[in-house]
């Protein structure tokens, strides 16, 4: 199904839904008074890939205040991403089909089952923007159910099935939000609203991976089967990821201007190789940025790694220019730094975890959308992400090639 379907569904089905299970839960009396601790709890959030990685710091929290085990439940088509920090065992996701009506439905109706037999007491519902999350923490079973909550503010109905309901901040990260999800499940037995704790920066940091040095041999040859003549100890990989998700395609940095940068980058450097990552899907799309071209260092690399490989190829690249979308929170658990180009969103709240430069125009009407609007803006001209100009992006991309230069411009400012 495509997102204003699933937007339709969740808004026209889900709200009197809501309603219904609301009213049914306080006939029942539900959930109850007594909370135990928690010992087996669900993280739910399932249309966003990065969000996993933005969630990490609160799933270890969470484990480490209760030692609890920890269950996860996504779209099955963005359940790789739980491979890169595997804080949640595999055994422990369940996956949800939401490509017809029939599958989504035989899969909720298989999560309620999964839930109950495998004694979920806590379920935690990331999302801000979803009625079908709030029906499934509902419905899980759980006497535990921490959320986001709109109280007096503007906002999506969700109904009334938190036992904790916790004031989305729109002021702070939403790795934040995350953790106060967590510190309300930790704090008095009744507060209004969840959660009146201050949170460090250094509460929403994501760990390392380590690569093995098999996969890291691996994807060099892999590069040099793609690029022949590709010597690790000689050129420098810069990666483009130009792709973002159908959820908000506003989210893209016109393809003209990939190209401009890429002209200029090669113009630049001799020892720089450019690959053009992305999904196999996205191969088509990559090699007509290629085309556009025609450099012998700019590579369609698009579809030559799986998800779970992507570690290995950041840790051969210096740097990554990429829109706002997964790959900018994929390489956090690296040390590669990022360029990440934004427009519809805002750094602020959604910015990489890692080493990351995020570059945003600022415009008047940028960010657009947040969770008061279900992520859907009515923005058809995306003039935020064309107010980006090459000649930025290349400037932060000197200063990372050229981390010389940059000292020395800023000893001439000083």
């Amino acid at each position: 199904m495509n997102v204003d379907t699933m937007r339709a569904i969740d808004r026209w089905t889900g709200i009197p839904l809501c309603f219904a299970l609301t009213l049914v839960s306080r006939l029942l009396g539900l959930p109850p008074k007594e909370r135990p601790r928690p010992k087996r709890i669900l993280f739910i959030e399932l249309s966003e890939m990065g969000s996993t990685i933005l969630a990490d710091p609160a799933m270890r929290k969470a484990k480490a205040t209760f030692d609890a085990e920890l269950f996860f439940v996504i779209f099955r088509r963005n359940a790789a991403s739980l491979d890169f920090l595997k804080t949640v065992p595999p055994d422990n996701i369940y996956t949800i089909r939401e490509d017809s009506l029939l599958t989504l439905a035989l899969d909720t109706l298989g999560f309620l089952r999964w839930t109950r037999r495998r004694g979920i007491d806590t379920v935690v519902d990331l999302e801000l923007f979803s009625r079908f999350t709030a029906l499934l923490t509902g419905l899980a079973g759980a006497a535990n159910r921490v959320g986001f909550h709109r109280f007096h503010n503007e906002g999506l109905y969700r109904g009334e099935l938190l036992s904790h309901r916790v004031a989305y901040n729109p002021h702070i990260h939403i790795a934040k939000n995350f953790v106060a999800l967590i510190n309300a499940l930790a704090g008095p037995a009744e507060e209004v609203p969840y959660s009146k704790t201050l949170i460090a920066d250094a509460e929403t940091t994501v760990p390392r991976v380590v690569v093995p040095a098999a996969a890291t041999v691996e994807m060099q040859d892999r590069v040099a089967a793609a690029f022949p003549g590709y010597q690790p100890d000689r050129h420098r990989l810069v990666l483009f990821n130009p792709n973002a998700s159908e959820l908000l395609p506003q989210r893209r940095w016109p393809p003209d201007n990939f190209a401009a940068l890429a002209r200029a980058v090669l113009d630049r450097w001799d020892d720089v190789v450019i690959l053009i990552t992305g999904a196999p899907a996205e191969a088509a799309e990559a090699e007509e940025l290629r085309g556009r071209i025609g450099h012998p260092r700019l590579v369609n690399f698009a579809g030559r790694q799986r998800l779970d490989e992507l570690p290995a190829l950041y840790g051969i690249a210096r740097l990554m220019v990429t829109n706002d979308s997964g790959p900018g929170h994929f390489a956090s658990v690296t040390a590669m730094p990022t360029i990440v180009l934004f427009g519809p969103e805002t750094p602020a709240l959604y910015g990489s975890l890692g080493a990351s430069r995020p570059i945003t125009a600022g415009l008047a009407c940028s960010p657009c959308v947040s969770a008061a609007n279900h992520r859907k803006t009515a923005c058809s001209d995306p003039v935020c992400m064309r107010a980006i100009t090459p000649e930025q992006v290349l400037a932060a991309v000197e200063a990372l090639l050229e981390p010389g230069l940059e000292s020395q411009l800023a000893n001439r400012q000083a």
